[in-house]
């Protein structure tokens, strides 16, 4: 059998050599598992790692200044390219697509990549739930037509409602209003709509009470996030996190909460609900309860490389794959469309069952971990 061979970001090229093809998958449905036994049922895939903010935590300005050189057009995968890594992860049993970024928003023509990727169908021939991360900013004049292409939901990041600290985040002078007036008008045409909202301590905790109270009011699912250590140069300190304890501790004093729990294991945010009505809060303690040992996800960036953890250090690069193997193949054949599907269904595979990312445990075992070198949260979004 030939020696399946996948190049990492780095450029260091991995040869692994199954005793005979799909040794290692769950043959019930066709999942590959990893050496934890988790299986693939999440797929963020970033459009663009451009985005329209400087978050400190996320694109400090230090960094990301004018001189910083974001990837080229032809370096970014096509949406084609998109729905032939899309179509593989479903037959390996994807159920979830999130589009992300950077500002997945800037990407040209985004809703004609929504139109196609909602056609497609699950493992159970099931609509692929299919979401989008926003900064928000565009959010108004994109909705409607994101809406008709077939997205099913919107998530917004947004970590105040006062302008001068949300300006402090977000290193930009946009108006709070018209992002929260996006929110209101996507909610209004149908879109399921979430908040993130990532909690530092002396920064922005004075935001919990009035970001829950704004929300509750308008049926919007607002969940708080512990600040992570994504990346390498957000100045990540343990010392800056207001944990999920903490937070709901603080709810508590303004609201009566029922808990809720996940919805499934391998759910990253835990449910409260406001005792008055069927709104609900989230919250997501990677730092302090950390949910690796159920992490089904995986991260394609915006110039194809696979990712198996938001805190790893490299990434495979699956667009070198595809694009060699699609420019010597008829496209306009089915056959060979669904050749291509198959051989990235291989590597992607074969890099899933190697899989031994558990990041967030280890940092809790030993807070040194945190200084390894990982890759931006921008370039392969949350």
């Amino acid at each position: 059998m030939k020696t399946i061979k996948i190049v990492s970001k780095i450029g260091l090229e991995k040869s692994y050599f199954p005793k005979k093809p799909f040794a290692f998958l769950n043959h019930q449905k066709k999942m590959p598992l990893d050496k934890f036994n988790r299986k693939l049922t999440d797929v963020r895939i970033s459009l663009i790692d451009k985005c329209n903010f400087r978050c400190t935590y996320c694109m400090p300005k230090t960094v990301f200044d004018d001189n910083y050189q974001f990837l080229g057009n032809k370096d970014l995968l096509t949406f084609e390219e998109v729905v032939f890594l899309s179509s593989a992860f479903i037959k390996l049993g994807a159920e979830k697509l999130r589009l992300t970024g950077g500002e997945p928003l800037l990407r040209k023509n985004v809703e004609d990549l929504v139109k196609v990727l909602a056609n497609l169908r699950t493992i159970e021939r099931k609509p692929v739930e299919i979401a989008l991360t926003t900064n928000g900013t565009l959010l108004f004049g994109k909705a409607q037509s994101l809406f008709d292409a077939g997205l099913q939901r919107i998530t917004v990041s947004l970590d105040s409602l006062n302008q001068e600290i949300f300006e402090a985040i977000s290193d930009t002078n946009f108006s709070v209003k018209e992002i929260l007036k996006g929110i209101d008008h996507a909610k209004k045409i149908g879109l399921e709509v979430k908040v993130n909202m990532v909690v530092r301590k002396g920064l922005n905790e004075n935001q919990i009470i009035p970001m829950a109270k704004y929300f509750k009011n308008r049926g919007v699912t607002l969940r708080f996030i512990e600040f992570m250590d994504v990346g390498s140069s957000n100045s990540w300190k343990k010392e800056k996190v207001a944990t999920s304890q903490e937070i709901l501790t603080l709810l508590k004093t303004e609201f009566v909460l029922n808990y809720i729990g996940r919805e499934n294991a391998n759910e990253v945010s835990e449910k409260w609900q406001y005792d008055c009505d069927d709104t609900q809060i989230g919250l997501i303690s990677s730092v302090t309860n950390p949910f690796c040992k159920n992490c089904t996800r995986a991260r394609i960036s915006a110039d194809g490389f696979l990712y198996t953890c938001l805190f790893a250090s490299n990434g495979f690069d699956l667009k070198s794959i595809l694009r060699s193997t699609i420019n010597n193949s008829d496209k306009s054949n089915l056959d060979q469309k669904n050749r291509i599907i198959e051989l990235l269904t291989q590597h992607i595979s074969e890099i899933w069952h190697h899989r031994s990312d558990r990041y967030s445990e280890l940092r809790s075992l030993n807070p040194e971990t945190s200084k390894k070198r990982k890759i931006e949260m921008s370039y392969i979004g949350g």
